[in-house]
């Protein structure tokens, strides 16, 4: 950013107070911790803290300006009082691009959402389109009102390309984040039951995706999810005159990128080939999980319509390992029990769960060194609740319980935890595994804690050498709390 103080005081609408005006602003920045000379701290009140709280230490600190809803007193900083410091984030990142836009040199900004995929698909298209100019994408899953903003402010002169990862959880929240940075490329992949509970039906989450197209312009790129029903009726939702389609069956759409002779070797690793229009080549994804060749399809669509080189793009596929963290990321771990060492490897994709991502990480569990001849390993699924899913969210938790037994998981360990709903979000896992296991072959459990799924885990690996282990829940469960316990 290279924006005076003043021209985010317009920008904004704010009252500018005190300070220099022309003071230039390089950073934004919520956490006083990160502010320093040339900053914008933005003072916001969290449920924890009140930014406001620490404008006197970042004026200690040399920031430039701060943004505030009220002045705060004996701060020496040029302050701008605005209403609400969260929507005026919006505005100061809105002008940054805009800013970017105004110059001659190319620019573009690409959008994606869906309810599954969209930090892996933002990650891969970040390092595809950084092989060809300098590109800004949030890091790990910064795609609300707060973390859109903050990623739009770090584009500067010489970006070429700003990945915005947008995320919702109610209707309209799509629409504002593309007010803040409107897309000239946006991808959806797809309509799922995530924050059903906020939606009200799948209908309704069709509709909010849908805003991310509708926010293009004509000369816009829409890149759509052939293989899925809901997105595929997004091709009359947008004005963007060019669409493009990606996708394994074709069964709602033609492709102009698709997978063919999918697999998966003995790490869960997937194997295809990828065929583009007279294109074709033979990948081995570097990142773990059948589900993520439709990321990579939606990364390759976007780099191609782009421009990037096809074999620059298979290049990035098969070397780009997951970055951002708790998203199947493999490890062994070793620990002590009773005094004696057992090692067992984790499958760690504890970072959210929703159905969709659920089955996909037990689909990598069910697959890890399964194939011919190879020794089977004892599989352990750690499941923590779904949260946000509606008003049947038990039966889905039943239906997933069902599922680890059809794809043949050894044993369940069903994590509720302090209150009642996620406790009893863990007995309709268990309740759905041990209904459809009428062979009774699979170990389930129930425990109220992390603290006591690990305790379970290290009972079980005991018995089971090279055992294993998927941990798998929303972030209410702690699982990502446990899965850096064992491996930090």
């Amino acid at each position: 950013m290279h924006l005076t103080v003043e021209q985010l005081a317009q920008a904004t609408g704010g009252q500018l107070v005190g300070g220099d005006a022309g003071a230039v602003v390089t950073s934004v920045v919520t956490d006083s911790r990160q502010a320093g000379a040339g900053s914008l701290f933005v003072a916001i009140k969290g449920r924890r803290a009140d930014g406001h709280d620490f404008v006197r230490s970042v004026a200690e600190q040399g920031a430039a300006a701060a943004l505030v809803d009220h002045r705060v007193s004996d701060a020496d900083i040029a302050q701008i009082v605005v209403a609400d410091t969260v929507a005026a984030l919006g505005a100061v990142a809105h002008a940054n691009v805009e800013t970017r836009r105004a110059s001659q040199d190319p620019f573009t900004v690409v959008a994606l959402t869906g309810s599954v995929g969209k930090t892996t698909t933002k990650d891969l298209l970040r390092d595809i389109l950084a092989t060809q100019a300098p590109t800004v994408a949030p890091i790990g899953s910064f795609n609300n009102e707060i973390g859109l903003p903050l990623t739009a402010t770090q584009v500067c002169d010489d970006t070429r390309y700003l990945i915005a990862e947008m995320g919702a959880s109610a209707m309209g929240e799509i629409r504002r984040l593309t007010s803040i940075v409107r897309p000239d490329v946006a991808i959806v992949l797809k309509v799922g039951v995530a924050h059903l509970g906020g939606f009200g039906s799948v209908e309704n989450i069709r509709k909010a995706k849908s805003e991310i197209v509708q926010a293009l312009p004509a000369d816009g790129i829409a890149i759509l999810n052939a293989d899925d029903p809901r997105v595929a009726t997004m091709e009359d939702m947008t004005q963007a005159t060019d669409v493009r389609w990606f996708g394994i069956d074709e069964s709602n759409h033609a492709c102009d990128v698709r997978a063919e002779n999918i697999d998966v070797d003995s790490e869960d690793r997937p194997v295809f080939d990828l065929v583009a229009g007279g294109d074709r080549a033979s990948v081995r994804l570097a990142l773990r999980g059948r589900h993520n060749v439709m990321n990579a399809l939606a990364a390759t669509t976007a780099a191609l319509a782009l421009g990037v080189p096809f074999a620059d793009i298979v290049t990035v596929l098969g070397s780009h390992a997951a970055e951002s963290p708790h998203r199947m990321a493999v490890s062994t771990v070793t620990r002590s029990v009773d005094g004696t060492d057992v090692s067992f490897t984790l499958i760690d994709d504890s970072f959210n769960a929703n159905p969709d991502s659920m089955k996909a990480g037990l689909d990598g569990l069910a697959e890890w060194h399964a194939g011919a001849g190879q020794d089977r390993p004892y599989r352990v699924a750690v499941l923590g609740a779904m949260l946000e899913l509606g008003e049947d969210d038990a039966a889905k938790h039943r239906d997933i319980g069902a599922y680890c037994v059809e794809r043949g998981i050894d044993a369940l360990i069903a994590v509720g935890g302090d209150d009642d709903n996620l406790n009893r979000l863990a007995q309709a896992f268990a309740d759905g595994a041990t209904q459809a296991d009428t062979k009774h072959l699979m170990h389930v459990t129930r425990v109220r804690s992390a603290d006591e799924a690990d305790a379970e885990v290290m009972r079980i690996v005991a018995m089971h050498p090279r055992a294993t282990v998927l941990l798998k829940g929303s972030h209410a469960s702690g699982l990502s709390a446990l899965a850096s316990r064992w491996t930090d």
